[in-house]
């Protein structure tokens, strides 16, 4: 690999990053927070000058160095007050001689009640009446504060300043995290606050320094896009540091103490903006115009996105020739109309409104208007400008959607028909660079962008911009950079949509994300796949890849880190891999001193020659044939281009276990009389994720002959009151005990107290703990006579005391003890209370012990009923699971015995659960199904209720039923009723396999070969549904037999059928069904 020498003119990396002592020292780069510049803490101090920041960081330094006291309302993982608590951890002083205090409060209902509190207290300094009071919240926290600001509003004239810093930030079920603005705009409408809004991080600060000054006339939010503009890390020139702030502030503030004291609120607010500009040397205008001398169209904005591209878009389209024109909102409240109509200019015909509402729904319901939309409508209506006023349109836009340059031409096209613009090249990407990473949340790789983002931004003569979302739902959690680099000014708070280079860190993204579509024509992009082969190409990138590489001439090139071992075993080298990998691609002239650095930075033994001698082994160019045009994908599917950002932090999959503690009554008693000291729940499990019924035992009876050596037995249960439905197919989920007997052994066994109570976590969610004695936790949560895993060995093996144990337990997880692990597992099915009797020195604590063991899990049965047919039950057909070990005990499926011992009028607890079994949407569609032994339970309900359809007249299709089992006499499971299902017309054919009645064996698929004409009919013809239900081992050749019914038909007809991608189609179309265990 050889990179060009590139001269920098910035300053060295190590000023930038900590650098190792040694390069054998270990180093770990770390992130505290995506609302941090690189993700790094930033003191206080050094925030100045040209720098990099990020918005929300702007917002803090402004807070943290104006108030007595900020209050926090940010959710964990927002980060919105990360920096203002690690500079009052430090001490750091604000402009008023004293380090700020930070609050954070929960959000909830009543929120804001300690700041109000504070603010009107008896005890309150009022030397310091002067100083704002500062609240750092999402917007999604404000309908939790409405109470607390309405006071406020009240009460202004006797409080403090008082500002809010709202970052627009809430949480949409159908788009992920959203910057919501609608609430702020109606908040501070309905109590008559203030409200101003900042375009980007180059104002941030600025708009929150004048939000601050504008608190001192009346209570003030300040709002900005909480999602993607506040946390994007970009270089800002004019920073002022805390000094330039105070001198503002302070100067300002005089300002204000003159105003004309006759002034309503908007005049002043006008005359404070008017000072600031002067100070600032800046031209903030309430209403800010935009585009064409002359427009015929006039757009109105509000918010952060929309503004910066509102100038960028509008300001494109009139340069080109187009008569349009945008107004940007800056301060919304006081709406101070003769600013707004004086920013509008006097040739405007239509004046459109992009007004955000709450979801889809409100943009199609004609019924709901734009907060924004009624203040311009008013303002314009009552307007004397115009002969005849300009028409108001409302261009109403839901909170999910992301605004790119192109969708935001979208809009522009669809609210002017005139303005047929399809795409956009803005000037402000015509020198820029950028790039996009795509990669898994827990890839070694994935703080890649952010140090090669920081690398690119030691040149002081470039600008860098990084920006990352998070999306934790596909794949587990998936993270996407964008990075972009520029001589100049870098303001694109959007997507990168034409990427230079791609670089994509996971395979399995391929599948999820249209990665290609976001490279720009004749780009590149980048594949980390690992022990990759030329001809399994095809079979590792997907064909929309493959077509649109070839089609828009995308250089590809594969990064294989196997082909060099190090890369594999070092997570520092796998990093710096991806990282010299991207620099050759996209930026092969930069300067090589720097990426020493950047080895260095990785702390690996080897020096950068080495890396990059590697690198040429591991990363090649692949050549791209020109059949890859042809490519076809077999299951097309739309892909998206960007994520759904629904996280701002990596998906936590490593979940912290509760601690669990053994404890007597008094204990209990103490919790259940103080709740709040001990913060005690006492609701009725609204927490579970399962809904659990109470249901009774109607009727128990075996249904093999008591000699017979298997128990196959009917259960039917009474349903009474207890709301449980279930439908057609569905399975029954029984929340068995475990056997008394074999509790009260184990309990003196081990040397417990059963009536001591403990926490454990419930047999439905582990996450939630629930209290019991020992003994109920064994019976009803804890699977002490279930079957370990070889952890559970390694486990337990720390607690023993003797060592020929300890060394006998640990080998046991070994792969030199996995012969005989095998061995105890299958043969001897030891359990977990056999291994701790087996293993007498290895006595974990109870609490210790639940967490080892975990809970007893629900066993689900399918469901032999139809409750249109019997309403107020539900039947199980089940066989008990019996035994005998390697020690001659006789052993039992715990569930299975529960249930056969049942006494008719017991209680038992039950869920319901979905099931892939379901009838086919015609009534008249042919069923063929086929159940062995108990897996004839769901067509038992099936043939039920298409017996009560021909009972109430209508037509039902075909019933083929096969069932198989060993014997007639003992195991014709439900015999007499197919018998009179047949007699009666319901059953079409029953085609009864018994393998061990006669000297060859005889099975379903035997059966169905036999009435082949009739599944032809049924299953091909017809357009029927087949169904098998019980053990995996007939699946293939009961498919054989179908595959044969296929080319059969197709023979007969002349067709050329494949039959396997038929049996494929069957299954998509839902005509295949399988339930087998």
């Amino acid at each position: 690999m050889q990179f060009k020498q590139f001269e920098s003119s910035g300053g060295p990396l190590a000023d930038q990053i900590t650098i190792p002592e040694t390069k054998t020292s270990q180093v770990k780069f770390t992130k505290q927070s995506s609302s941090l510049p690189f993700g790094q803490h930033v003191p206080l101090s050094s925030i100045s000058g040209p720098t990099y920041v990020t918005g929300q960081l702007l917002v803090q330094q402004i807070a943290y160095a104006l108030s007595d006291k900020i209050f926090s309302y940010s959710p964990e993982t927002f980060d919105l007050d990360v920096a203002v608590k690690d500079w009052a951890k430090a001490e750091e002083k604000n402009i008023h001689g004293y380090s700020t205090a930070v609050l954070p409060l929960q959000t909830r209902s009543g929120a804001g009640a300690f700041a109000l509190g504070y603010i009107f207290s008896k005890d309150f300094d009022l030397s310091k009446r002067h100083v704002p009071q500062t609240l750092l919240a999402p917007s999604l926290s404000l309908r939790h504060l409405r109470a607390a600001l309405d006071q406020l509003s009240l009460l202004y004239g006797v409080a403090s300043p008082f500002v809010a810093h709202v970052a627009a930030a809430d949480y949409a079920s159908d788009a992920g995290l959203v910057a919501e603005y609608g609430t702020a705009l109606q908040l501070s409408e309905e109590l008559g606050l203030g409200l101003v809004s900042s375009a980007s991080a180059y104002e941030a600060q600025h708009i929150s320094l004048f939000a601050t000054l504008m608190a001192s006339v009346l209570p003030t939010i300040h709002i900005y896009d909480g999602v993607r503009t506040s946390r994007e890390t970009l270089r800002v020139i004019d920073v002022l540091s805390q000094v330039g702030v105070a001198d503002i502030f302070k100067k300002v503030s005089k300002t204000v103490e003159n105003l004309n004291k006759r002034l309503d609120s908007a005049g002043k607010v006008l005359e404070l903006l008017q000072a600031f500009n002067d100070e600032l040397g800046t031209d903030y205008e309430p209403f800010e115009y935009i585009g064409h001398a002359s427009p015929d169209t006039v757009y109105v904005v509000f918010g952060s996105v929309e503004a910066q591209l509102s100038k960028q878009v509008i300001s494109k389209l009139a340069a080109d020739g187009f008569k349009v024109g945008a107004i940007v909102v800056r301060v919304y409240r006081p709406f101070i109309e003769e600013a707004f109509i004086k920013a509008l200019p006097l040739s405007v015909q239509n004046i459109a409104v992009l007004g955000q509402v709450a979801d889809e729904s409100a943009v199609s319901d004609a019924s709901v208007q734009s907060v924004l939309y009624s203040d311009v409508f008013t303002a314009v209506s009552f307007a004397g400008k115009w002969a005849s006023p300009p028409a108001v349109t409302d261009v109403k836009y839901p909170t999910s959607h992301a605004f790119t340059p192109s969708s935001f031409v979208a809009i522009i096209a669809h609210a002017a028909d005139k303005t047929a613009v399809s795409s956009i090249a803005l000037p402000q990407l015509e020198s820029v660079h950028q790039y996009i990473f795509w990669d898994a949340d827990n890839s070694v790789s994935l703080f890649a962008p952010t140090v090669v983002g920081r690398l690119l931004s030691v040149d002081s003569t470039s600008n860098v911009y990084l920006s990352e979302s998070h999306d934790n739902l596909v794949q587990g959690g998936v993270v996407r950079t964008d990075v972009r680099t520029s001589k100049k000014t870098i303001d694109a708070p959007y997507a990168v949509e034409e990427a230079d280079v791609v670089l994509v860190g996971e395979e399995k993204l391929l599948k999820e994300v249209a990665v290609a579509k976001s490279v720009k024509d004749n780009g590149k992009l980048l594949l980390k796949l690992p022990s990759f082969k030329d001809e399994d190409v095809e079979k590792r990138i997907p064909a929309p890849i493959r077509k649109d590489v070839q089609a828009r001439n995308i250089a590809l090139f594969i990064l294989d880190s196997s082909l060099s071992p190090t890369f594999e075993s070092d997570l520092n080298s796998a990093r710096l891999l991806v990282e010299l990998a991207f620099l050759k691609i996209a930026k092969p002239d930069f300067k090589h001193e720097t990426l020493e650095k950047l080895a260095s930075l990785e702390a690996n033994p080897l020096t950068l020659g080495e890396y990059i001698d590697a690198l040429d082994k591991c990363l090649k160019q692949f050549e791209v044939p020109p059949s890859w045009a042809d490519a076809v994908d077999d299951a097309p599917r739309s892909l998206p281009r960007a994520l759904k950002t629904n996280s701002f932090v990596p998906f936590e999959k490593q979940e912290i276990e509760q601690d669990l503690e053994l404890t007597s009554w008094e204990s209990a008693a103490k919790s259940l009389v103080f709740k709040e000291a001990y913060a005690t729940d006492i609701t009725l499990r609204p927490d579970l994720a399962v809904k659990t019924f109470k249901i009774h035992v109607k009727e128990n009876r075996r249904l093999t002959p008591v000699t017979y050596d298997r128990n196959i037995f009917h259960i039917e249960f009474d349903l009474g009151n207890s709301g449980l439905t279930y439908k057609i197919g569905e399975a029954l989920g029984i929340h068995a005990d475990n056997d008394a007997g074999l509790v009260n052994e184990f309990i003196e066994s081990y040397g417990l107290n059963a009536d001591h109570l403990v926490q454990v976590p419930s047999r439905d969610d582990a996450s939630v703990l629930e209290t019991r004695t020992v003994y109920q936790s064994l019976i009803q949560n804890i699977d002490i006579f279930g079957k370990p895993l070889k952890r559970f060995y390694e486990s337990i093996a720390e607690f023993a005391t003797d060592e020929l144990e300890k060394k006998k337990l640990v080998s046991l997880g070994t792969p030199e003890g996995a012969e005989e692990f095998k061995r105890r597992a299958e043969v001897d099915t030891i359990t977990f209370a056999d291994v701790l009797e087996e293993f007498k020195s290895a006595r974990p604590s109870f609490p210790d012990l639940v967490r080892l063991v975990g809970p007893l899990k629900r066993r689900e049965y399918s469901i032999a009923s139809a409750q249109a047919v019997t309403p107020n039950a539900v039947a199980l057909m089940i066989v008990v699971v019996d035994w005998v070990d390697s020690k001659g005990r006789t052993r039992y499926g715990q569930a299975t015995r529960y249930l056969s011992r049942l006494p008719v009028g017991a209680t038992v607890t039950a869920s319901v659960k979905p099931s892939v079994m379901k009838l086919p949407t015609r009534d008249d569609a042919p069923l063929i199904m086929a159940g062995l032994g108990t897996g004839l339970a769901p067509f038992r309900a099936f043939i039920q209720y298409r017996a009560m359809q021909k009972a109430q007249g209508k037509d039902i299709g075909a019933i083929l039923l096969y069932l198989g089992s060993r014997h007639q006499r003992e195991e014709y499971l439900y015999g007499e009723e197919w018998e009179a299902y047949l007699d009666a017309g319901v059953i079409t054919l029953l085609g009864a396999a018994f393998s061990r009645d006669q000297p060859q064996k005889i099975y379903i698929q035997d059966r169905m070969r036999q009435t082949m004409s009739d599944v032809v009919k049924a299953y091909i013809e017809q357009e029927g549904s087949f169904y098998l239900c019980g053990p995996t081992w007939p699946v293939p050749d009961v498919t054989d037999v179908l595959k044969e019914a296929i080319a059969t038909q197709a023979k007969t007809s002349g067709k050329k059928v494949d039959a396997n991608k038929e049996i494929d189609r069957l299954k998509e179309d839902g005509r295949y069904v399988l339930e087998v265990y």
